[in-house]
């Protein structure tokens, strides 16, 4: 059983597919294999490596602390350990992304006569099932939810049996080290089960009203357990009744789709014409612009803020997310590529096709892209999503000396900038009407 995005026993078809096969061997054992591909391992940040180092730990635990750990490239790694054990078969859960669909291809080619058997994917739904009634991918998100929701998903997959003989035939290298200095949340199979009945029975009911307020804790806290498949979405929908919720997990669902059907997607505009009539900056100031972007010094406390949770936290609330974002495209105008490859080093939760697709719907050039006079006001968005300050102050401790919605505007206050904070880098209402110009130009 090769793990790769589903590090889990519960609801995992591939282990049960790798499990059934041993039982009619008739040996019964199973490897549990890790590989840890420096493909995927060395463009991460520090961040996502710690976590992946954790929750490979609770998953070793769960098994006994069976799981074989190895480091290389899968396509040689996977044979030699599949012919020390003389297993008739390699499971894997399938996986729809562009390197990994290419990885796969290699391991399965370099495996000769010994089968990779792919069984279930990391989505209720598989990309490439949904499409139109003329055969070809959905663009827009709403018919698509609604196709997603009408084809519907499995049950949850049966828990695994007892007894199964978890089997290392080769010396373990041991988990990846890792570390970082923030506080993670607790990585692994229980703990996402553990979030999810908290969510469940005390935060599902008011999530329609609160999943906008970065100021409380409104959110889900599962998208990191899902990018590493800690659980599986089916079962969060299994039973779900929150249609609010229900969407959230679609979207995900949706961007997968869209990279499936678009693998460049990943580092190129969906609509290309989008690159090349923005006025984007350049040189010496762009750099300037974004290092200050980086690190929490725009002069924008909410969009500030929000940088710096990330780097503090390893994540950033979603509605905070799409204020960065646009503020980095619209006000300093720097293309999205640079910001989606931020996101990617630091966040947890950072997932290829949601990130890609997210900063796209923002900068108004992916599939069902937010309309191109849509330009977030970094402090109106403040003051609706964090109407007493409290997000701002939490994160910026030059502020924390205003009251209220004060901290949001610190050039109004006679003392906003007593303590070290920075001016704004830019007029937003003068960026804006940039924006607007390029963007109405890319319309006509």
């Amino acid at each position: 059983m090769w793990f790769r995005r589903d590090l889990r026993l519960r609801d995992n078809p591939a282990l049960l597919a790798a499990i059934d096969q041993a039982r009619q061997d008739g040996d019964g054992r199973v490897v549990p294999l890790f590989v840890v591909d420096d493909e995927f391992w060395l463009p991460a940040g520090p961040v996502r490596k710690a976590y992946l180092a954790a929750s490979l730990d609770a998953l070793g635990a769960s098994l006994d602390r069976n799981l074989l750990i190895q480091s290389g490239d899968p396509a040689v790694v996977v044979p030699q350990v599949a012919a020390a054990a003389g297993a008739t078969a390699v499971h894997c859960a399938a996986d729809y992304g562009p390197k990994g669909r290419l990885r796969d291809a290699r391991v399965a080619h370099a495996l000769g006569s010994t089968p990779l058997v792919r069984t279930g994917s990391p989505y209720a739904v598989a990309p490439g099932t949904i499409r139109k009634a003329d055969d070809t991918p959905y663009r827009v998100y709403t018919p698509f939810y609604r196709a997603w929701r009408t084809h519907g998903w499995r049950a949850p997959a049966p828990n695994p049996p007892d007894g199964v003989d978890w089997w290392m035939p080769v010396e373990c290298v041991g988990r990846p080290e890792a570390s970082v200095d923030i506080d993670l949340p607790p990585a692994g199979e229980v703990a996402a089960w553990q979030q999810w009945e908290r969510f469940r029975t005390s935060g599902l009911a008011d999530y329609t009203d609160t999943r906008n307020r970065p100021d409380i804790a409104g959110t889900s806290q599962m998208g990191h357990h899902l990018k590493w498949g800690e659980i599986h979405p089916r079962s969060l929908l299994d039973g779900l009744t929150e249609e609010t919720f229900e969407k959230e997990l679609c979207w995900r669902e949706f961007y997968a789709d869209v990279l499936f059907h678009n693998p460049q997607s990943t580092h190129e505009s969906l609509n290309p014409r989008y690159d090349s009539i923005m006025r984007w900056t350049t040189g010496d100031l762009a750099d300037d612009w974004f290092n200050a972007w980086e690190i929490g010094h725009t002069g924008y406390p909410f969009v500030d803020a929000g940088m710096r949770q990330l780097r503090a936290e390893g994540w950033m609330h979603n509605r905070v997310r799409m204020v960065v974002a646009s503020f980095l495209i619209k006000d300093l105008h720097i293309p999205w590529q640079r910001g989606a490859r931020t996101f990617m080093h630091w966040l947890r939760d950072g997932d290829v096709s949601s990130n890609a697709h997210g900063w796209q719907w923002t900068a108004g050039c992916g599939t069902d892209a937010s309309p191109f006079y849509r330009v977030f006001n970094p402090v109106s968005q403040g003051i609706k999503f964090d109407p007493d300050g409290d997000y701002v102050r939490r994160y910026i401790p030059e502020l924390r000396h205003l009251a209220g919605a004060a901290a949001h505007e610190p050039w109004v206050a006679q003392d906003g900038y007593a303590h070290g904070y920075p001016e704004r880098i830019v007029d937003h209402r003068a960026e804006r009407e940039v924006a607007l110009a390029d963007h109405a130009a890319l319309k006509r």
